[in-house]
């Protein structure tokens, strides 16, 4: 099995991880594992907030390399994903030395941009600690302006989620009924 390295404590493992774009199987769900480690934790004693962020950017990183499209191939081509806008629902805390799973998807590829959804689950408990969603803007890197994503990018990615409200309205698969009321 190959393995990638996003940051401290960060690795990515799939028995099918392939070298060049062309022989990828393509996940529905990537899953990118986490180490929470001690500069992430915050003045309560918790991971920070912005370390949310850092995660579910390294998870979209891995996840577009492991599809093929590194941040070094959209650079190349003169192309850049931006943010437009971020969601995040916190369920539970974490804290430092646990490891959490981030699944991402690719819920939807319109002609200038992309949502992407996440969950953030204990790696021991499987337990929900976070939702989130990330709007994403294609860009050329020249202007940044707005630019269609070509379809050698957009077939890239298996869409897997069809448009709905946000994640923020739905329940999740992972709380049973009473935890849905807290």
């Amino acid at each position: 099995m190959k393995s990638l390295s996003y940051g401290i404590g960060s690795e990515i493992s799939h028995p099918q991880l392939a070298e060049s774009r062309w022989d990828i199987a393509m996940p529905s769900v990537f899953e990118f594992k986490h180490k929470i480690c001690q500069e992430e934790i915050d003045g309560l004693g918790h991971a920070n907030n912005i370390a949310y962020l850092q995660w579910l950017q390294a998870a979209a990183l891995a996840h577009s390399a492991e599809q093929g499209w590194k941040t070094s191939d959209y650079k190349q081509r003169g192309w850049s994903w931006v943010v437009r806008s971020h969601f995040i629902e916190y369920r539970r805390p974490v804290f430092a030395d646990e490891l959490i799973i981030v699944k991402t998807w690719v819920a939807d590829m319109k002609k200038f941009s992309s949502l992407r959804k996440y969950e953030i689950l204990h790696g021991e408990t499987g337990k929900l600690i976070a939702r989130a969603e990330t709007n994403w803007a294609f860009v050329t890197t020249e202007s940044g302006r707005l630019v269609p994503i070509p379809e050698e990018v957009s077939s890239a990615f298996e869409i897997i989620d069809p448009p709905k409200a946000s994640i923020a309205s739905q329940p999740s698969s992972h709380n049973t009924p009473e935890e849905e009321k807290n």
